[in-house]
């Protein structure tokens, strides 16, 4: 087994697609039409590190109840983690990652499992941008 892909709910499409793409660093890998299970149109969007085999599934909001989890998903909490193989890598993305505009709301700091520095995403979401030690 393994985990193929994890939802995330969005507000935008494109707006999320140009978020992890451009300033993230992330492959789009699908954007395809499809239909909600009442038939009416939606799109399957899929984005992913380079050479990653997990995938995230950018989801539009449908509905009230969706669009109050739109960066709500994790309660305030990390409840993603972008890790990069070291801490020339780490250095390398996070720069990057700020030059594009990703709001880190913790700065880089070093903790017993390696880096970390926490980011939000294009919908409010926490991230950790992770390197080991």
């Amino acid at each position: 087994m393994r985990l193929g892909l994890v939802s995330l709910i969005v507000d935008d499409y494109d707006e999320a697609i140009d978020f992890f793409v451009r300033a993230v660093g992330f492959d789009l890998v699908e954007d395809s039409p499809a239909t909600t299970n009442d038939g009416r149109p939606k799109r399957w969007v899929v984005v992913r590190p380079p050479h990653a085999e997990t995938g995230i599934l950018l989801a539009r909001a449908d509905g009230t109840e969706q669009r109050a989890a739109v960066g709500e998903q994790f309660a305030g909490r990390v409840g993603l983690f972008l890790d990069v193989d070291d801490a020339e890598a780490f250095d390398a993305a996070y720069e990057r990652m700020r030059a594009a505009g990703v709001e880190f709301v913790r700065p880089p700091r070093t903790e017993p499992y390696g880096r970390v520095a926490v980011w939000r995403d294009v919908s409010g979401n926490l991230w950790d941008l992770r390197s080991p030690g």
